[in-house]
């Protein structure tokens, strides 16, 4: 079998996630090339090794510019927050490597538009982690509705509910700094869900959006504190620099309405991604919570059965399950980065494009910064 050098910026969470796809992709999937776990790169020398040593990654690098100009690596995987996402694509697509990034893009559209030139002028692959497209029941929810199962779409409803910063004294971690993570969960939680829409839906034109703070200073992390990892109370304060929560309603291109709610102050809700599609012969709703289970409704059924029935998105005949476990045998969310390695891998093996790319992440932040404009402004806004 054929091998591709792998190269990961990044060993956190995403890290983790990444590595995962990347060993599980080729014992399960019939792949013309496997993926080889070249190197990894963090600026802590020490986790880094660690990291590497746990995943199986042959050797480390603290420098990502060494990594990205080695002409041994083919990929490169970007596993770093999203503001530092620009100087790794750009730099990684200049020197000819393919690349696997996580989301959101960018931290500005602008970033994300140059981010999608040089990819293409350089011919390289690009692949924006989006996972949930390749969840099972996800994917038959596409079928379904390419297939006219639910009919016109009228409505779209999505909303990401997590409640991690509920406690006023969690930290001021990277992700609730504007200069770091742009946005808050409008950023972060919403790319997912506008991804879905675009990928379920379609584009959209207008949006007109609020945000809200409920809590405007935490206290300051203390050293190798992360949003996933307490260390010692801390005293000293900061300023909370992103929105706690955004509701942005849209017109789509086709004529349907939508919904989207982003939130890290729903209490009790941990990763509650949901989704809800109403059409004119049926309807679909998910929850990435329960990620095997779809709901559909249907009006061909007889008047009398009818009702919302649930789907549990584990046949050999539903999306990628047939590589998996017999019927009833659940996956979790870590499937959805194995299927994206393994689309990855077949992509670069038949030389062809995978979706979402860098073009749909531009469109994405397209939809986000206007949403971000409409709050400031208090005016609906045209997607351009």
């Amino acid at each position: 079998m054929r091998e591709m050098n792998v190269g990961i910026i990044g060993y956190q969470f995403m890290g983790k996630a990444h590595s995962n796809g990347w060993i599980k992709a080729p014992l399960f999937f019939d792949l013309n090339i496997k993926p080889k776990l070249k190197v990894a790169c963090g600026r802590n020398k020490a986790a880094v090794t660690s990291f590497a040593e746990k995943w199986g990654w042959e050797k480390i690098e603290t420098n990502w510019k060494k990594v990205v100009e080695d002409p041994d690596i083919d990929i490169i995987d970007i596993s770093l927050p999203q503001h530092l996402h620009y100087e790794v694509a750009m730099a990684a697509a200049k020197n000819g490597k393919h690349i696997f990034c996580e989301k959101p893009l960018a931290h500005t559209r602008t970033q994300a538009e140059e981010m999608l030139k040089a990819v293409e002028e350089n011919g390289v692959t690009h692949y924006l982690n989006h996972n949930y497209r390749r969840t099972p029941a996800v994917k038959l929810a596409k079928q379904m509705i390419d297939n006219g199962e639910i009919g016109r779409v009228f409505h779209w409803r999505g909303a990401y509910q997590q409640d991690w910063i509920v406690d006023p004294d969690f930290p001021l971690t990277w992700q609730l700094k504007k200069e770091t993570a742009h946005a808050g969960p409008h950023w972060d939680l919403n790319s997912h869900s506008v991804d879905l829409a675009h990928y379920l839906v379609g584009d959209m034109k207008t949006v007109s959006c609020l945000t809200t703070n409920f809590i405007t200073e935490r206290p300051l992390p203390t050293q190798g504190e992360t949003a996933f990892s307490s260390g010692a109370p801390n005293t000293e304060m900061g300023k909370v620099t992103v929105e706690d929560a955004a509701l942005m309603m849209v017109e789509f291109e086709n004529g349907a309405v939508g919904s989207f709610e982003a939130t890290r102050f729903a209490t009790g809700k941990k990763n509650a991604n949901t989704f809800e599609i109403y059409g004119s012969k049926g309807s679909l709703s998910f929850n990435q919570e329960r990620m095997n289970e779809l709901q559909f409704f249907s009006n061909s059924d007889p008047e009398n059965e009818q009702g919302f029935r649930t789907i549990i998105a584990t046949e050999g005949s539903h999306p990628y399950m047939n590589n998996w476990w017999p019927p009833g045998h659940i996956i979790g969310y870590e499937h959805g980065f194995v299927h994206a390695v393994a689309d990855f891998m077949d992509a670069l093996d038949k030389n062809v494009s995978i979706e979402p790319n860098f073009r749909d992440g531009v469109k994405i932040l397209k939809v986000l910064e206007a949403g971000l404009e409409s709050a400031k402004s208090g005016k609906k806004v045209s997607i351009l």
